[in-house]
């Protein structure tokens, strides 16, 4: 299976499919004073940074970052359909995305999620995250969970 990850510079309708089913899965879990959702129209813009994870020129997944300047990225919208959920799509989201983040300068990674999200979650620790108190204007939630990566680059040996 061959996947190719890309910036996605322009939203179509294959996109906005694929973030419906985010938000109607989230929507599932959780009440709206405890969904932090990014309109879909504000992840095309210079404060962040949008993919697709495409298997045979068909979306399957999308991720990005919201960029605060000198200080982090934050992951939003990370989602891989369900007919291509177990096959390390997100964990290659991720990593573009870290690398991404890298090439920006900024030093940390961090994300919300839901407790519900037990998999996320799993993918998040495996790959380096740990957990921490609420960032930026978040506020503590017993349905959400905080988490950062510290960023590796070449010199930090």
């Amino acid at each position: 299976m061959m996947i190719q990850i890309k910036r996605i510079e322009k939203l179509n309708q294959e996109i906005f499919d694929i973030v419906e089913q985010l938000d109607e899965y989230l929507n599932s879990l959780y009440p709206s004073e405890s969904n932090h959702l990014t309109p879909i129209d504000n992840m095309i813009n210079e404060n962040f940074v949008f993919i697709g994870a495409y298997k045979d020129h068909q979306a399957v997944g999308c991720g990005g970052i919201k960029i605060i300047p000198n200080e982090y990225a934050e992951l939003k919208r990370m989602f891989v359909v369900s007919g291509a959920r177990g096959k390390n799509i997100g964990k290659m989201l991720l990593v573009q995305l870290e690398e991404t983040a890298r090439k920006i300068g900024l030093d940390y990674v961090r994300l919300e999620t839901g407790v519900k999200q037990k998999e996320a979650i799993a993918m998040y620790e495996k790959s380096g995250y740990q957990f921490i108190e609420p960032f930026g204007n978040y506020l503590v939630d017993p349905l959400s969970v905080f988490m950062e990566k510290r960023l590796t680059y070449p010199d930090d040996a």
